[in-house]
């Protein structure tokens, strides 16, 4: 897999167009916002894009999934249904955030633990991880030993669960159990801020490192 990150909108919310080197055809994941800017480093690398793929259904991450999509013959494939009233309230979270209003954002098809999703002759595994939302996913790709995780993990930190459907013990259950069982190399790109690995957040995450208070109780 190739890739390249897009910082879009005020919250430098981590974007990434993906692609298969093979065959040049790709997918955006998480297309927040600023489509003019992420259709531009898509074109620049010479990607056909193929489709929208969704963490979870945040203004930040999602916002701006319905005008690429429109703008290329985009189908847009998850989140997981949990998600949909997130998607259905876009307008609505245009106006928390005093942003210009979005339109809702209607996937073609909802995803779930185990799906595979394909770009060109890529495979994506698709994990479910609640916490930040209820139907948040992480995608994939064990080839490459890369995963895109939205905002679910960070680099020393994990995601928010003060919002409408957000849980705190569900998100650490899924840190653990959906993306730390993949294997301490594989590396990651989150939501925000920098890359890292599952093993450097197994060692150091305050969060959810191995010796973090209360690890042994919650397993």
């Amino acid at each position: 897999m190739r890739y390249t990150i897009v910082p879009v909108t005020p919250f430098q919310q981590n974007c990434t167009v993906i692609w298969c080197e093979r065959t040049m055809r790709g997918a955006v994941v998480d297309p927040g916002g600023d489509v003019d800017r992420i259709l531009q480093a898509a074109d620049a690398a010479g990607v056909v894009l193929e489709k929208v793929l969704l963490t979870h259904g945040h203004l930040d991450h999602a916002g701006g999934a319905a005008d690429l999509a429109t703008r290329r013959s985009l189908p847009i494939e998850g989140p997981h249904i949990d998600d949909k009233f997130w998607l259905d309230g876009m307008a609505q979270q245009c106006r928390m955030f005093g942003v210009s209003p979005m339109p809702p954002v209607v996937p073609d098809s909802w995803l779930a633990a185990g799906d595979r999703v394909t770009v060109g002759e890529l495979e994506l595994e698709v994990r479910h991880c609640p916490g930040h939302t209820p139907g948040h996913v992480a995608f994939v790709d064990a080839v490459a030993r890369l995963a895109l995780v939205g905002d679910v993990l960070f680099a020393g930190s994990i995601g928010r669960t003060d919002f409408p459907g957000g849980d705190h013990d569900t998100l650490i259950a899924s840190i653990r159990e959906q993306l730390f069982t993949l294997g301490d190399d594989i590396r990651f790109i989150p939501g925000h801020g920098p890359m890292s690995t599952f093993g450097e957040e197994r060692r150091a995450n305050p969060f959810v490192a191995d010796r973090s208070p209360g690890w042994r109780s919650r397993l």
